[in-house]
């Protein structure tokens, strides 16, 4: 084994564990789950079962009790399935909408969304953006009034993966009239109850193994023990979960890099012209070499950042940093693998074009590169 500062024995023995899942039980099936626009809800039973979607979170609400390299290791390996709807979906589950039940979340609320999310049974979703509303976060409309011992919620949400299917939503909120950051909260939202719908399920460029939908709150009633954390703090907790949401796209997108990198790597080797393989044409190779290059560049930028935030560290500037230029090179990875395939590289049966189309998202969601940059030239003192 290489050595790492990073990752030990078992992280690897791990890692080995989830890619031949993922050889196995998710990469043979992408292409059905792409044509369908969504995968079997029992593969998260499956995952829950094997441990794979709590193995960072304590034992004591249904976790594996791992470090949070494992949930990196988890991210990378599952976004080389050749597809990146799937392993979005799996991250929404892992890395953003339940985080902040652990974080902020009482027993009760473990034992009823936490756990069972956890084990698979319960699809969950977060609803952050807005119709009118995304990376202004503190700018949402939909509003959560109280009525007793209950709250009525009423408002949209847009943009929400694993939204068609999601047992409850980790919802934001604002439940006052003050402006900006100060009247939002955040609620733990059952899809069953009377007043939730989705409006409709949304067609994506990629990542279409991942449904996606508009969701509607008509007279949402929820009780008050639904409430996440303390009323009106829901901008700070939501900011936080924005850390780790970013972490874990940094890490997917490394894996959907690698992927792609592998695939035009492997190509070139076999690939044919002038009586020789492509590989030794110094263009190809030299432009191999490049992407391997910012692969590697990437990874040792979001390992020393996920070892501080691992540790209670908010390293904000090198969050943003590691997610956007992850974000980046995984897209221009499979763009350039996309050259090295040619033509070939342009048919829908090439898995390379679903990678370049699936990665541009990682450019968009969790805070967009122009959001990431606002973040760091505040933080360097632009």
């Amino acid at each position: 084994m290489t050595y790492s500062p990073y990752f030990t024995e078992e992280h690897e023995q791990l890692r080995k564990t989830i890619r031949k899942f993922v050889e196995k039980e998710v990469a043979p099936y992408v292409d059905e789950w792409e044509e369908r626009g969504e995968f079997p809800r029992d593969i998260f039973k499956r995952m829950g079962d094997l441990g794979f979607l709590g193995t960072k979170y304590p034992e004591e609400v249904g976790g594996q009790g791992w470090d949070y390299f494992a949930g990196i290791v988890m991210a990378e390996e599952i976004g080389k399935c050749g597809a990146g709807g799937f392993p979005m979906a799996v991250a929404v589950q892992t890395d953003m909408a339940t985080p902040p039940i652990l974080q902020f979340g009482t027993p009760d609320q473990h034992e009823r969304f936490l756990k069972p999310a956890l084990q698979g049974e319960k699809i969950a979703s977060i609803g952050i953006s807005e119709p009118n509303h995304g990376s202004d976060v503190a700018s949402i409309q939909t509003r959560a009034r109280r009525d007793g011992d209950e709250w009525v919620i009423n408002g949209s949400k847009t943009y929400i993966t694993n939204g068609p299917r999601a047992d409850f939503v980790t919802l934001v909120t604002r439940t006052s009239d003050e402006p900006g950051y100060k009247g939002i909260s955040l609620f733990l939202v059952e899809s069953d109850r009377p007043g939730f719908s989705v409006s409709k399920k949304l067609e994506k460029v990629g990542m279409r193994s991942s449904d996606t939908a508009e969701l509607i709150f008509e007279d949402v009633r929820v009780p008050h023990e639904n409430l996440l954390g303390e009323e009106g703090k829901g901008f700070a907790q939501i900011m936080w979960q924005l850390q780790g949401e970013r972490m874990v796209g940094a890490a997917g997108a490394i894996g959907m890099a690698e992927y792609a990198y592998e695939l035009a790597r492997e190509y070139a080797k076999t690939r044919e012209a002038f009586e020789t393989s492509i590989n030794n044409f110094q263009v190809i190779s030299h432009l191999l070499v490049d992407m391997k290059t910012e692969i590697e560049i990437c990874k040792e930028l979001t390992y020393a950042t996920a070892y501080r935030f691992a540790r209670g560290e908010i390293p904000s500037k090198e969050i943003s940093m590691a997610k956007m230029s992850a974000a980046k090179t995984a897209f221009w990875v499979a763009d350039r693998a996309i050259q090295v395939f040619g033509g070939s590289g342009y048919m829908m049966e090439n898995p390379v074009q679903r990678i370049w189309r699936d990665s541009r998202v990682y450019r968009i969601g969790g805070g967009t590169d122009e959001v990431m940059k606002e973040i760091i030239s505040k933080q360097i003192d632009l």
